[in-house]
């Protein structure tokens, strides 16, 4: 292959889609992903988001953006998934992400069932773009196929009434289940309660069945006492799916201990690291390079094998935000303060320039420029996850 037709193959969008590996000639230069795009991105970095199979742990898909005139897409899809075009398809496959888990807390039985049906339809629906992950086999051939793989998660566990509902909803799908949201429920206590009592007998039970079944346990939002009281319970590696270091960060309780961290690794589990502003700086300017920071220092304290990515944006760069009309105001949550929050200009809560479907380039180009290692830098694109969700998912 000439240098012409490598640089072609490197800026083509179906080269991007195809996982094609750049010749080595072309290794020293920069180049242009994308035709569209002004950006340029190292020929390392193209290379290596290629050669991974990249998975975003917590990925919002497209989150309710109450302030387009046509309304909330994510809404729009799940309702009919003939609205979904191959235009749409284009952010998620340029994005290089190939797995991506979802970031909905569907609340009790009833809507999670509602939940689980929309999105069963929507993926077989679009079965030409997207294909449902349930075990390590698909997180095998998910990137060869050409198309992106969405596992079907719960940001709260409050529609499992009984153990069993933890079977019933495996059979349907679900992969992964964060123990509790921000508040106190049967099975603990988050992050925002008044009083931290640690994980339930309840919490205990779920915990067990989950692991009998396969069903990865998330403990991101959970408060200290329920976290690490679920490390010790935990016979499998759990996860904090999107998270960040509090030693980096003490104002945002939402961030996690070293103790919490350490001991996550012990069980061999794995952290993603969020893209949310004030879960990665205290205040303005917070860029790329905080989040290298915080990839950092994980890899001084726990090691590089157990920490990937969990942005908590949606395939655009949306994030949470300040409320808009028509849309719930979560900062409205009691004890919100402990998150530290502050937006962005535009109302939302990424990190400043990363909000864009093509983020995860800019993460590596970073990782890239601090000069870490292809082998490190491949297990916080997927390595690291796609080992412990094969580990629990047998």
């Amino acid at each position: 292959m000439d240098r012409r037709t490598a640089l072609r193959t490197l800026t083509g969008a179906a080269a991007a889609a195809a996982g094609v590996v750049a010749a080595p000639a072309v290794l020293r230069g920069r180049y242009r992903l994308f035709a569209q795009s002004r950006t340029e991105y190292s020929a390392r970095t193209i290379a290596l988001m290629r050669e991974s199979t990249v998975i975003d742990m917590l990925c919002q898909f497209a989150f309710d953006d109450f302030r387009r005139p046509t309304g909330p897409l994510g809404q729009k899809w799940l309702r009919d998934p003939r609205t979904f075009t191959a235009e749409d398809f284009a952010m998620f496959r340029d994005s290089g992400v190939n797995g991506l888990a979802l970031g909905s807390g569907p609340g009790n039985y009833d809507d999670a069932m509602r939940f689980y049906a929309q999105w069963n339809g929507f993926i077989a629906s679009n079965s030409q773009w997207f294909t449902r992950i349930d075990d390590a086999s698909d997180l095998r051939t998910v990137k060869a196929s050409g198309k992106v793989g969405v596992m079907l998660t719960a940001q709260i566990s409050d529609h499992f009434r009984t153990a069993a509902d933890v079977n019933t909803f495996y059979s349907l799908g679900q992969r992964v289940s964060q123990l509790t949201y921000n508040s106190q429920s049967r099975i603990g206590a988050g992050f925002l309660e008044h009083r931290d009592g640690g994980l339930s007998a309840f919490g205990h039970e779920i915990v067990a069945r989950m692991e009998q079944v396969g069903m990865v346990v998330d403990l991101s939002h959970c408060a200290d006492q329920t976290t690490l009281d679920a490390l010790a319970a935990a016979t499998r590696p759990p996860i904090f799916s999107h998270a960040s270091s509090r030693a980096l960060l003490p104002s945002c309780t939402r961030c996690k201990t070293d103790e919490a961290l350490t001991k996550l690794a012990a069980k061999g589990g794995v952290v993603g690291i969020a893209m949310i502003r004030f879960m990665i700086r205290p205040a303005p300017p917070v860029t790329v390079q905080h989040v290298v920071d915080h990839v950092e220092y994980l890899y001084k304290l726990i090691g590089a094998d157990h920490v990937g990515i969990g942005s908590d944006l949606d395939m655009i760069g949306l994030s949470n935000g300040m409320p808009a009309t028509g849309q719930p105001n979560l900062t409205a949550q009691p004890n919100f303060d402990r998150y530290g929050a502050y937006f962005a200009a535009d109302g939302m809560a990424h990190v400043d320039g990363l909000n864009h479907p093509k983020r995860v380039f800019d993460l590596v180009e970073a990782m890239v420029q601090r000069k870490h290692s292809d082998a490190n830098i491949r297990l916080l694109l997927g390595g690291s996850f796609s080992r412990v969700l094969s580990e629990v998912w047998k």
